[in-house]
């Protein structure tokens, strides 16, 4: 399976296969960018009160764009772990008895729990979801959100769960090439804006991820 590449990387030719290298850059392109969008605003608001205290409230203003740019960075990541529309209890409950043959007992639980499947592989560990993947590279101090889904809405959740975690499992580094990312952050900014129930999955996978460093 190591040398399986998926049919739709040819989709996206100009793309060069994501690797850890790639990752680090990517990571640091998405850091300048976010200084680049907040540190202008609040240098505004400081000279703004070193020149006129009284434009307090105005540069109060400032700072709360500077804020909010971030957050919204990170609730674009947080959406590819949304969950999509349910389908009926019966084709649901027979999705998920299929999609746990494909993993392990902890796994399992947690996407009972969660509605996400944590993976391991060479890039890092991923969390996988209906509309999207998360990978948490060795470390676990960066996450790279990616946007990537099965076209057929009429799937049950767990059939889109499972048909993404095939993806990944034949071609891990396709996979990473083929989705669009949506976001690469810290953690805990990612976190912030997942819905709770999701919460524990991503504490879990940069668990993973810190003990594979």
């Amino acid at each position: 399976m190591a040398s399986a590449v998926l049919p739709e990387t040819a989709g996206v030719y100009w793309r060069p296969r994501v690797d850890a290298r790639a990752l680090q850059v990517s990571g640091r392109y998405w850091t300048l960018t976010t200084v680049a969008n907040t540190v202008p605003w609040l240098l505004m608001a400081a000279v703004l009160l070193a020149l006129e205290p009284l434009s307090f409230p105005l540069a109060i203003i400032l700072v709360a764009h500077a804020w909010i740019i971030p957050e919204l960075y990170a609730k674009r990541g947080a959406n590819v772990l949304r969950r999509a529309r349910r389908m009926a209890e019966g084709p649901e409950r027979t999705a998920a008895g299929l999609l746990s043959d494909l993993v392990g007992h902890e796994v399992r639980d947690l996407h009972a729990a969660t509605g996400l499947v944590v993976e391991r592989g060479q890039l890092g560990t991923w969390l996988v979801g209906e509309m999207g993947a998360v990978l948490v590279p060795p470390g676990g101090r960066r996450v790279h959100c990616y946007c990537v889904r099965v076209e057929d809405p009429d799937l049950p959740s767990a059939d889109r769960i499972a048909h993404l975690l095939l993806a990944l499992r034949e071609d891990e580094v396709g996979f990473a090439t083929v989705a669009n990312q949506a976001f690469s952050g810290a953690p805990w900014r990612l976190r912030r804006r997942l819905a709770e129930r999701a919460r524990p999955a991503i504490g879990a996978a940069v668990f993973a991820a810190r003990s594979t460093k």
